[in-house]
Order: structure tokens, then sequence, then C-alpha cells
């Protein structure tokens, strides 16, 4: 998650752990989360809630914008008893994901209890995310064409 996580943001540490969560099922990060201990009541002060986002793209990567098309998103922002805000947008309309989102971003802003979120939530989904990718790509390596060989063969 370096390459999003380098990129000129205010917040980079944050960015990656949303991205984590955003791709994460919400009974994954619920069982994770279970391994925390005790975690502070939280309420809800927007959402869960779903709608519409439009989707934007590019021509050619770098061409003048259009629009691709709507996106359905669930948005969630919570309040732990300690008085930390989290807030998160997830895609679909998964809103207990949208929730534990929510309530992870809400728990890493507390000095107190980052440490321990990061060690048994963010770092195994972080990790988990990585091995994912890297056998995606290893099936993509094992159907690449490698035109290079045509040319000694005619030699």
């Amino acid at each position: 998650m370096n390459d999003s996580a380098s990129l000129d943001h205010p917040f980079p540490a944050r960015r990656r752990w949303m991205a984590l969560l955003a791709r994460t099922k919400a009974n994954h990060i619920a069982a994770l989360l279970g391994n925390c201990g005790a975690l502070p009541t939280h309420s809800t002060l927007r959402g869960p809630e779903s709608g519409l986002v439009m989707v934007r793209g590019r021509a050619g990567g770098g061409g003048s914008a259009f629009n691709l098309g709507e996106m359905t998103v669930t948005r969630c922002t919570v309040r732990t008893d300690n008085g930390f805000v989290g807030h998160a947008y997830v895609a679909g309309r998964e809103e207990r994901r949208a929730e534990l989102a929510a309530l992870v971003d809400a728990l890493m802003q507390d000095q107190d209890r980052s440490a321990n979120i990061e060690t048994n939530v963010i770092a195994p989904l972080e990790q988990q995310q990585a091995e994912h990718r890297a056998g995606r790509a290893s099936k993509a390596a094992a159907t690449r064409v490698q035109f290079f060989a045509m040319q000694t063969m005619r030699a």
C-alpha cells in the first residue's frame, strides 16, 4: 500500500488504514476487532446511509475528464465515548462495514489505542491484502506471453 500512501496527502497514515478498511468485509473487521480487548462504546453521528457518487475517468489516463457512471457507496460517522470521531465511505450497501470502518478510524486517532489497533487490525489486513495481490500477480504472470522469443526463433 506504499504507492498510494506516498502521494502528496496531508494524512498518509490515515489514507493507508482507510484504504485497507474500505477493501475488507465487515465480518473480518469485526473478528480482528475482537482481538483488541474491550472497545469503547460509540454513537452514530451520521448514517450508515447509502447513496450514489459519480465516478469520473480520464481518456488515456491524462486526457480530459468524463463521467463514467454512478456507484453506490455507504457512509458512516461515529464518535467514541472519548470524543474521537471516525468517518468511512465504502463501496456498496454494506452498512455494518461502513460503521466498523468508521469505528476503527476513530480508534486509530486515539493515542492510547492506536498501537493496539495497528497491531491487531491494520497490520494483519495489510499483510493479507499484500498476499492476495501477490497471488493475483503470480497468476497473471503465468499467462504472460513473451514476444521476444519469437525474434530469436527466426534467426
